[in-house]
């Protein structure tokens, strides 16, 4: 039997998603995928494996700019708006094995802001 060898980027991934799921209790996570030039965030429902909210840096009225935190800052209102109107108030944050810092830290505040709790 062969075993598949994680990179570290993917074992803090799965270290991350594993202490989720033991704290979840059924709440839909706000996962986070930050690239060099844009940063993305989705609503999932784990359990039924769909997505309820997104939103990116990409999206016309997003951010001009999608490397900033005030970029991530936007995306981070947007899918809590999103959230809110496809009926979910609690969520868990999936920082996805990011630092919680910058943009990351950025996204979160902003989604507290505008009406997420968690």
């Amino acid at each position: 039997m062969t075993r598949r060898h994680l990179n570290a980027t993917e074992r803090r991934v799965q270290r991350v998603r594993k202490q989720l799921r033991k704290v979840a209790n059924g709440k839909p996570r706000l996962s986070v995928f930050r690239s060099s030039k844009h940063i993305y965030a989705q609503v999932i429902d784990d359990e039924k494996g769909v997505t309820l909210a997104s939103a990116s840096s990409l999206e016309k009225e997003g951010p001009k700019k999608g490397t900033d935190r005030e970029a991530a800052a936007t995306v981070g209102k947007l899918v809590a708006d999103r959230a809110k109107k496809a009926g979910v108030e609690d969520v868990i944050f999936d920082r996805g094995g990011y630092l919680y810092h910058g943009r990351v830290r950025s996204l979160a505040d902003a989604a507290r802001e505008a009406g997420l709790k968690f």
